[in-house]
């Protein structure tokens, strides 16, 4: 009986333990995860993806236009035609 009752304490002294130590690591856990995935997000998109490369060029009052991209995605196979219904009353 006596080792049971030193068994739940002992696993109840590492639980509350690691909870408290969590607790205190928890700021630096989370400032070292943002700081990786922002080198990753750096890494496969550029330096900063936010941010361009050039709107870092760009001088002080000068205006430029980046061409859009046209994306038009158009259905080049015939559906069908179209038939127009009319409302029954």
């Amino acid at each position: 009986m006596n080792s049971f009752l030193e068994t739940v304490l002992i696993v109840l002294l590492v639980y509350y333990g690691l909870k408290i130590l969590f607790k205190f690591l928890k700021p630096y856990l989370f400032k070292y995860m943002v700081k990786k995935a922002t080198k990753g997000f750096g890494n496969a998109f550029g330096e900063n993806p936010f941010q361009p490369e050039k709107a870092r060029k760009n001088e002080e009052g000068k205006i430029t236009i980046d061409p859009l991209k046209s994306s038009a995605k158009t259905s080049k196979s015939k559906v069908g035609e179209y038939i127009d219904f009319e409302e029954l009353d």
